[in-house]
């Protein structure tokens, strides 16, 4: 069961969610009240360290006298309203949300996604191998970490955690329209020539792994990329006296990526190029130079 931060005393709303009588802080949403009660609704483009940007449309829910479905991730719950999440009219919206994404974009390394399609019945294949508009180019330009944009179901979390959100880099953006709405470096330019600051907090919140670490991608392009024999252990970085926490995801002991919990009073997820990328130093990956180093 997940709690909502009461955090300021405020009034409760008494509503109706799946035929149960709920209370929650006013303001909260209806994704937050379902899973405050431990339930729990697909979302791809929702993330608990930015505001909803209603892009996904995976969370869906009906709302008794509302003309259309609402997102449940933005939608504020309200005195006597009466929600359902389950009915056929979400179920089938989530469906065909789930086939129109998958038929679009790769979705191998995004999470859940395999449960959810089972749990719906989505078939992506349905429409044909002509509507995938998946052929593009992996972008490797830096030694740091890697855009894959066949993956990426423009959902503008990058943008706006590398923008006036989190980092206020605003080296990435939507370029384009329609279907030719790509994420982008102003004037496509490498990333090393971009505003970029290396600070891989985009990475931090892409829901489909179009963007990952370069070690992470290299890895499953090994075929060695194996997150259940990782294990997470959280630290606080040591490089400068803010106290940003970090998580070290380690396989076959070796530090395979660098995350920060969201719950960080100091963090809320984010870190710097330091804090992110600079764990290469406890570790020797070149058997000749661990060699030299020990004599």
């Amino acid at each position: 069961m997940t709690a909502i931060d009461l955090g300021l005393p405020r009034r409760m709303v008494e509503f109706t969610l799946d035929g149960a009588a709920v209370r929650v802080p006013e303001g909260a949403t209806l994704l937050e009240a379902v899973r405050a009660g431990g339930g729990d609704l697909p979302t791809l483009c929702h993330g608990d360290t930015l505001t909803p940007v209603n892009v996904c449309r995976l969370c869906m829910v009906e709302v008794e006298g509302a003309r259309t479905l609402v997102p449940a991730c933005s939608r504020a719950a309200e005195p006597g309203m009466v929600v359902h999440t389950d009915t056929e009219r979400p179920r089938h919206s989530r469906k065909l949300v789930l086939e129109l994404l998958g038929s679009a974009t790769d979705l191998s390394t995004t999470p859940r996604v395999k449960e959810w399609m089972a749990e719906s019945g989505a078939d992506p294949d349905r429409f044909g191998p002509e509507a995938a508009t998946v052929a593009q180019p992996v972008l490797v330009d830096n030694d740091l970490y890697v855009r894959d944009y066949a993956k990426c179901i423009l959902c503008y979390k990058c943008v706006d955690a590398c923008g006036d959100q989190w980092q206020n880099s605003f080296a990435l953006t939507v370029a384009g329209r329609g279907f030719d709405a790509r994420i982008s470096t102003e004037y496509a330019a490498p990333l090393p020539d971009s505003a970029c600051v290396y600070c891989g907090n985009c990475i931090e919140v892409c829901p489909t792994g179009a963007l990952s670490f370069k070690a992470e991608h290299d890895r499953r392009e090994a075929g060695t990329w194996d997150e259940e024999q990782q294990t997470a252990t959280t630290t606080v970085c040591t490089f400068c006296g803010t106290g940003c926490s970090l998580t070290l995801h380690v396989q076959a002991n070796q530090i395979v990526k660098v995350t920060s919990p969201h719950d960080s009073s100091v963090t809320r997820g984010n870190l710097c190029i330091k804090g992110r990328f600079g764990w290469q130093h406890v570790q020797r990956t070149d058997p000749q130079e661990s060699q030299e180093a020990t004599g």
